[in-house]
Order: structure tokens, then sequence, then C-alpha cells
């Protein structure tokens, strides 16, 4: 593949990966004021955001053996037109009860865009340039933490939080078109042949029955837990905490987006140099420690917002090389299943970060002590499993014969 094209197939899956989180990052800015105007307590109105995250999970393993039977764009049609009539539902919400269910609509309809792509990605590439094509979708993909947040706090200033989701509606019309016109079938006809629903249930159990890959997805899952954490309590303890403008959190938000994003585009460099698997271990231990000093700080009844945005800072850069080199690590020896492996892989990154968030939310209480707690367990954990993992030899992966 040359250049041109390579950047070009990032740009598109990058993009498409992009609209369910600006779903949630446009969101984010508009919580305090959803609950002012709905009338619910923060718990109800993290509830929206907990469920388009479970919705998100459990869409995915749908999508995923049916891109595997279908081809990768017709499920893609499906999962945008459903996204955009929930979006549509939601900006004309009336109770948090009834926006709470839509959210989960919403989040079915975006677990397409969350699947496949990475599914395309593995028909395409395997290995150091598997994680290179990885790392540039996530770097579109990230540029959503970055402008989302921003661009919902413009939207609320001018249309009000509703206006957030007439906007994400026609991101998901654009999307569409964008599939129609710039994305080529990546799953030919003659390698669907051998495909079923049976071949997919199959394709599960094995899935389920490998630890190498489970470990793998679960250390992925636990890193972007912290993240969920951080997403589900930032707004709260930044702008009623701390005191920042819906502006304002947007950039600081941004900010930790901007480490990501830029220490991910050394995933393929770092890979070739001293192998993923070294990269891995390197990165989660990093982001560990650091997280573990964030926790010290505020126990010890440290209350400082720079201490938050710098540390968080530097965690996010190390996460930016966990996310695609686990998910390369999950998925290369699974080429010929790759839309049930990548569909599985996140359902549960996103039924884990949905549980964390459900769990951290139990102690919220508006200061950074409990959402730091939260990120720093799914650090730890994380870091455990990396060591359980990949800390021995590495063992040999079942491939699946339909």
């Amino acid at each position: 593949m040359t250049s041109s094209p390579f950047f070009r197939v990032a740009l598109v899956l990058g993009l498409l990966s992009a609209i369910g989180p600006f779903a949630i990052d446009m969101y984010l800015p508009a919580l305090p004021a959803i609950g002012s105007s709905l009338g619910a307590q923060i718990g109800a109105v993290q509830m929206s955001l907990t469920a388009f995250f479970i919705a998100l999970g459990i869409g995915q393993p749908f999508y995923g053996p049916v891109s595997d039977m279908f081809g990768r764009k017709p499920p893609l049609y499906v999962g945008l037109v459903l996204f955009a009539v929930a979006s549509v539902g939601c900006a004309l919400a009336t109770d948090i009860h009834t926006l709470i269910a839509l959210r989960f609509v919403q989040g079915l309809g975006a677990a397409a865009g969350m699947a496949i792509p990475r599914a395309v990605v593995r028909d395409l590439h395997t290995g150091n340039d598997a994680a290179r094509l990885m790392s540039l979708l996530m770097l579109v993909f990230s540029v959503s933490p970055i402008l989302a947040p921003l661009a919902g706090s413009l939207v609320i200033a001018f249309a009000g939080w509703r206006g957030v989701f007439w906007s994400v509606t026609i991101a998901a019309l654009a999307g569409l078109v964008l599939v129609a016109t710039s994305l080529r079938e990546t799953r030919p006809a003659s390698e669907r042949v051998e495909s079923s629903l049976r071949g997919a249930l199959a394709a599960y159990g094995l899935l389920l029955r490998d630890r190498h890959y489970l470990g793998l997805v679960f250390i992925g899952s636990f890193a972007m837990a912290g993240f969920f954490t951080y997403l589900a309590n930032s707004s709260f303890v930044m702008i009623d905490h701390y005191g920042l403008s819906p502006a304002m959190y947007s950039v600081a938000f941004g900010v930790n987006a901007a480490a990501f994003i830029g220490v991910s585009q050394f995933t393929g460099a770092l890979g070739e140099r001293f192998g993923l698997v070294r990269v891995v271990k390197g990165a989660v231990s990093a982001c560990a420690v650091v997280m573990v000093l964030m926790f010290a700080f505020f126990a010890a009844g440290g209350d400082r917002l720079w201490v938050l945005i710098v540390l968080y800072f530097i965690a996010s850069g190390f996460m930016g090389l966990v996310i695609p080199t686990t998910s390369v690590l999950a998925l290369e020896r699974h080429g010929a299943i790759a839309g049930t492996a990548s569909a599985l892989l996140g359902t549960l990154q996103m039924l884990t970060g949905a549980v964390v968030m459900a769990v951290v939310g139990m102690f919220t209480d508006g200061r950074p002590l409990p959402m730091v707690a939260g990120m720093a367990a799914g650090a730890l954990i994380a870091l455990v499993l990396t060591w359980l993992t990949l800390g021995r030899t590495r063992p040999q992966q079942a491939c699946f014969n339909p």
C-alpha cells in the first residue's frame, strides 16, 4: 500500500470510529446543564453516559460476525442510520429516563463504527504495519476528545444542550456519505463463503478460551477504564469543584487527548525497534506509576487542579502506546475472524469501562479523589494483567478454522 492510500484509509476509518466518541465528548460539557434542565441528580445524568457505553459493548458482538458474513460496509450503514435516528430522539427528550433509553439506542448504532474499522485494519495489515495504521486511525479518532468538548461548549452556548444531538445527527449523515463514497469493501465475497451464525458462535467460543487474547483485551480494557472514569466525572470535578467554565474545561480535557494522540504516533517506530510486547510492558508500567502518584497526592489531602492535569497528561501519553498495540496483538492471529475478534474486544472494553464507571459513580461526590481512585485502580489492574499475560514466553495461539 502506498503512502497516500495508507493515510486515506486511516482518515476514513478514524472518522467513522470517531462518530460515536464524538457523541460522548461533545456531551461532556453539557452534563451539569442537562441535570439542571431535566431536574436530574448527578448519578442519573451519569447513567445516560453509562447506558451509551453499555450499548457500545453489547452491540459490537452483533456487528462483528455480521461483518464477517456480509462484508464490512452493510452493517456500517445499519449502525449509522440507527445512530442518526436515536440522536434526533435525544434532541427531543423531555425527561432523563427517555434520554437514558435513547442514549442506549444511540450506543447500539455507534457500536458499528467501533467494531468494524479495527477489522478493516486486520483485513489489510498485520504486525508493525497494522500497528502503524492503527495508530494513524487513533490519530484521527483522538481528535474527537480535543475538538468535541470545545465544539460542544460552543454549541451549548448558542443552541443549548439539545444542539449537541442535532450536531451528531449531521455527523452520522456525513458518515453515511463517507462509507458510500470513500471506503472499499475489504471482506470480499470469496472470504465470506464459510462465515455463518454457527461459525460465529464457534469463533466466540474459541476467543473466550484463548487466554492470551483475553489477557491482551483486558489490559487495554482496564487502561481504558481509567479514561472512562475520567470521562464520567471530570466535568463535575472541573466545572463544579474547580470552577472552570465549559470552554476552559474543554481545553483542559483536550490537553490530555493531545498527549494520547502525539505519543500514539510513535507506536510503529517503537514496535519496530523494541517489539510490540515490550512497548506494552513499558507503557503500562509507566502509566501505573504515574496514576499511583496522582492517587497518593489526592489521598494525602492535596487538591490542585494543575496536579490533576499534568499527571494525567503524562499518563495519557503512555495510554497512547497501550491501546493500539494491545488491539493489534490481540487480533494478530485471528485474521479469519477479524470482525468477530474485534467485536469481542470492543465489547469487553466497553463493558469493563461501564462497570468501573458505575462502581466509581457510587462514591462520586464532585471531588477529585473518587475519580482519581478509579483511574489509578484501572491502571494497576492493567499492570497486573500485563505481567500475567506477557511476563512469560508468549504461548502459541489457536487459529480458527471454520
